[in-house]
């Protein structure tokens, strides 16, 4: 388990979901989307067209979300891997796997063409979880995910509320992760006020403040060839890490982004879907 496992911090939430038709007349079809906020998004769905949904899910529910992909470091991440979902005939980098067959029902499909994605450059690197939001729905995917991608049950850990009070005080955080006047990248020894979010150890008592490009490098020790780690050792506390876990932790997104990412979801809907 890595350190920060369980423990997600107010970062961005970007993920592709997978909706499940419940209604009798359209039961099984399927609908691939992305989104900031899948609490509100599922509504919009069933709320039809007027309320924000999808023209493809207007007038066809209820609609139940019941799997998603999160963990995208951006949004044209998953926007990307929702295109890639949708129509993977089109994507290069699916041109093994195989059309739907008429005996196939569209959720197995989907979760098949799911699983050779997970297995897929450039996203079998992410730092990906799969989540499913009904537990009756789950079923194995025909390949395994990649052993840092992990297998989740239930409702993404909810992030901050606008408006919402906590009902603890948050606890002080053991280091400040703002590095200040004359803080120093702990692996080049640069300074690292230039710097918008230096990656910083979760672990209480590790002075560990560098760059992304440089401890990207220092995970990369053994895999010369690739760009994107997957998991290094702190060279401050030597305690294992998970990428995705570290970026995301210097990720916390304000009330005014929260809101910019809710306009840029309608936004990439209406244009994908017009």
């Amino acid at each position: 388990m890595s350190p920060v496992e369980g423990t997600a911090g107010p970062g961005r939430f970007f993920g592709v979901y997978l909706l499940y038709c419940l209604n009798p007349r359209h039961r099984g079809r399927i609908y691939v989307g992305f989104t900031v906020n899948p609490a509100r998004r599922v509504l919009q769905h069933n709320g039809g067209r007027k309320r924000g949904g999808a023209w493809r899910t207007s007038g066809r529910g209820p609609w139940e979300m019941v799997l998603i992909v999160h963990g995208f470091l951006s949004a044209v991440a998953a926007l990307r891997f929702e295109w890639a979902w949708q129509h993977p005939q089109a994507s290069r980098r699916l041109a093994h796997v195989g059309r739907r067959a008429r005996s196939e029902e569209p959720f197995a499909y989907h979760l098949r063409v799911l699983a050779h994605m997970l297995r897929a450059p450039p996203w079998a690197r992410l730092p990906l979880t799969l989540r499913w939001l009904r537990a009756d729905f789950h079923r194995d995917l025909c390949l395994p995910a990649p052993p840092h991608m992990p297998l989740a049950f239930g409702p993404p850990p909810p992030g901050p509320r606008r408006g919402a009070a906590h009902p603890e005080p948050e606890p002080e955080p053991e280091a400040d992760p703002d590095p200040g006047p004359g803080a120093h990248c702990t692996l080049c020894s640069r300074a690292l006020q230039d710097e918008e979010s230096p990656l910083c150890c979760p672990h209480p008592g590790c002075p560990l403040k560098a760059h992304v490009i440089c401890l990207a490098e220092e995970f990369l020790g053994e895999e010369p060839g690739q760009l994107l780690p997957l998991e290094g050792q702190c060279p401050g506390c030597k305690n294992s890490l998970l990428w995705g876990d570290l970026v995301r932790l210097c990720q916390a997104g304000s009330e005014e982004e929260e809101e910019d990412l809710e306009l840029e979801e309608e936004h990439w809907t209406d244009m994908l879907e017009n």
